[in-house]
């Protein structure tokens, strides 16, 4: 990473003082992040695209469904720990995250191909699903630390912001291109992008210049490579209070989402057609939030900004809950509360890894982030079930107090951790 010698006040005394270039004028950081943003968009194409190829050509059952969306999760699932430990016993990580983007090209654009030659199946589409997620789930393993490899130790924070920025952008725009696509094109052929994001991905990758000088630690076998990437994260106070915080979160996220929509249709006579503009509206929040994110680290430092946003989690769920009256009422508390939380979770996932990053020992760090990736998302599938269950049993709006209430335990991990006595930033 290049940096630039800022020394014209410096006496022949003192040692030089190293400025970083900023990150919009770094080459090899311009190259990371659109190769994330490009493979992030196409992705988001085929969270559409998929699904209506199962069921409207090929006619896919609820089970088949069902199986095929969890196809998704299940790499994360089985792989999660393991991709950190092999992940920190590379040297270079750059070359498995090129493979990781031609893999999943190869299988994204086996799918159109399958289609025109008249053998594509829902089995095709689990497979793809499958792979495309094992893929992903070593290139998140790999990415992380490869982060630290391109962008200066004072930069990570607002490289991470960026990644979560496009995050924002693949999920207002993705779903809209999505739809455009597969109207004029049909669902298959669109998944056709998902295939060429994964492969412009690659190259952009492949042309970063950026050394890598990771030195892994002597390997004792991947089952205890893992189980000191679990010690690593439980043992630590600080990274311990991120990984309850996080997948308290996510749980209880989850089981929100399980219920929110039919909340909002059945009970808070939400038009259906206005349910996309409140998803746009938490994206364009996320971007937001990355830029103010970046700003506010730099004043108060990652510990504040983790203290203050965890208190902010519960907003929109409470707002939900409480929401009456007329329509124009209700959408202007939804959106208002929709772009702030947007730009909350962007400030607290961004500073979370940027702790990670900076507390977690270097030769365990891929491991301790893919324990703590592997617990919050793992946790996702229960939350999801277990708010569907709930709401069968004692109804909608008692499990979306019970989700706002739960959200807010994740204050308590954060409050009650290091980060609040701690005299770093």
């Amino acid at each position: 990473m290049k940096e630039t010698l800022h020394d014209s006040t410096a006496s022949p005394s003192e040692p030089p003082v190293f400025q970083p270039i900023p990150l919009r004028k770094q080459r090899d950081y311009r190259l990371l992040w659109s190769a994330r943003t490009s493979s992030i968009t196409g992705s988001e194409v085929s969270r559409l695209a998929i699904p209506l190829t199962a069921i409207t050509l090929l006619s896919a059952s609820p089970a088949q469904m069902g199986v095929l969306t969890a196809a998704a999760f299940v790499p994360t699932l089985l792989l999660g720990l393991h991709a950190g430990a092999i992940a920190d016993r590379l040297r270079r990580h750059r070359p498995l995250m090129i493979g990781c983007e031609l893999v999943s090209a190869l299988a994204a654009l086996s799918v159109p191909a399958a289609w025109l030659a008249g053998t594509l199946s829902v089995t095709w589409l689990i497979v793809v699903a499958l792979v495309i997620g094992t893929a992903a789930t070593l290139f998140k393993a790999a990415n992380f630390p490869h982060l630290a490899a391109v962008v200066h130790a004072d930069q990570r924070t607002e490289a991470l912001a960026g990644f979560h920025a496009s995050y924002s952008v693949a999920s207002v725009a993705g779903p809209g291109l999505a739809g455009a696509l597969v109207q004029f094109l049909t669902a298959p052929i669109a998944v056709l992008v998902e295939g060429v994001s994964f492969l412009v991905s690659a190259f952009l990758l492949r042309s970063i210049r950026t050394p890598e000088h990771n030195e892994p630690a002597p390997s004792r076998g991947l089952t205890r490579d893992v189980a000191e990437g679990l010690r690593a994260t439980i043992t630590d106070p600080t990274l311990r209070a991120l990984l309850g915080s996080g997948t308290t979160i996510n749980f209880f996220a989850m089981a929100y989402t399980a219920v929110h929509m039919l909340f909002m249709v059945k009970v808070l006579d939400i038009p259906e057609g206005l349910l996309g503009l409140l998803t746009a509206v938490s994206g364009a929040g996320g971007l937001l939030g990355a830029w103010v994110t970046t700003r506010l680290v730099r004043r108060f430092g990652e510990n504040r900004i983790l203290l203050g946003s965890v208190l902010f989690f519960p907003l929109s769920i409470v707002t939900v809950a409480l929401l009456d009256g007329p329509l124009w009422w209700k959408l202007t508390m939804l959106l208002s509360t929709g772009l702030i939380t947007g730009g909350i979770v962007v400030a607290f996932a961004t500073s979370l890894g940027a702790v990670i990053l900076r507390d977690a020992p270097v030769e365990v760090r891929g491991r301790v982030n893919s324990t703590i990736n592997f617990a919050t998302q793992g946790v996702m599938a229960l939350g999801g079930l277990l708010g569907g269950l709930l709401a069968e049993l004692i109804g909608l709006r008692p499990v979306i107090w019970i989700c706002a209430a739960g959200i807010a335990l994740s204050s308590v991990w954060i409050w009650a951790s290091p980060l609040r006595t701690s005299h770093r930033p």
